[in-house]
């Protein structure tokens, strides 16, 4: 097994709880702020979280659950325009301190930074979410420790297909068996595992009851030294939070 080079990670889900306490309340106010009487709850964004995307989600919900809804004719630039607003909304959200880290992800990250161990963003949120998020939860210019930020429509097929993680590879010029990545959801661990890449799972309140059958191990959280993970899959080889050198054996594990 070649050596471990990088760590790629998910951003929505696994970062922080992005999903459930910062898109679905920004699409929400989107919405209300263009004149629509739609509200996702948590229970129809769990179902919405099928599809990966913000612009997709928004025609999937049309196409499957706001079926009497009359399209504009700029139905394209209707659907852009929202999720513009979206973006917009979530940042305000993000600036505001409403969207913290999942326990143990800042530990990591620092010690990865601190150890020269090379980092990237792979996603299928925009590159402004991500620029949020890293800002108000890590700090400015937190984003310079990742070699490459992969998100939104860098590639046309988004997670599940395994572009993204492709591209980003390709990018920092390794192999999949130089980098691990870390996930939270069905579609992002299709997405890594058919890239060929070992894959750490942290799960979520929506995506507890995913198939994580491919992971090479699966948590319900990073972790940390006062707030210990639970192994739901997989071996963590006695430890009970996720640091580097877990990671490292993780990776060189058959």
């Amino acid at each position: 097994m070649a050596e471990l080079q990088a760590l790629l990670f998910d951003v929505d889900g696994t970062l922080a709880d992005t999903e459930k306490d910062g898109h679905r309340p920004a699409f929400n106010m989107a919405f209300e702020e263009a004149g629509l009487d739609w509200n996702w709850d948590v229970d129809l964004y769990g179902k919405l979280l099928a599809v990966t995307g913000g612009k997709e989600r928004i025609r999937f919900y049309l196409e499957k659950f706001n079926t009497d809804f009359v399209k504009p004719d700029n139905f394209d630039d209707f659907v852009k325009g929202l999720h513009a607003a979206k973006t917009k909304f979530y940042t305000q959200l993000m600036a505001e301190g409403k969207i913290p880290l999942r326990p143990g992800v800042e530990a990591l990250i620092n010690e990865a930074k601190e150890s020269g161990m090379r980092m990237a963003v792979v996603t299928t949120t925009t590159p402004e979410n991500v620029t949020a998020l890293l800002d108000n939860t890590l700090g400015k210019g937190s984003e310079s420790w990742f070699e490459v930020i992969a998100a939104g429509d860098i590639v046309p097929a988004k997670k599940p297909a395994p572009d993204i993680y492709i591209w980003a590879l390709e990018q920092m010029s390794l192999t999949p068996d130089q980098a691990i990545a870390f996930e939270d959801s069905r579609n992002g661990i299709l997405s890594s595992v058919a890239a060929d890449l070992k894959t750490i799972v942290t799960i979520n309140d929506y995506t507890k009851e995913d198939d994580f059958s491919d992971a090479v191990l699966v948590l319900d959280q990073m972790g940390d030294n006062t707030n210990p993970f639970t192994v739901l899959s997989g071996d963590a080889h006695g430890k009970d939070y996720l640091d580097l050198e877990l990671v490292k054996k993780i990776h060189a594990a058959n």
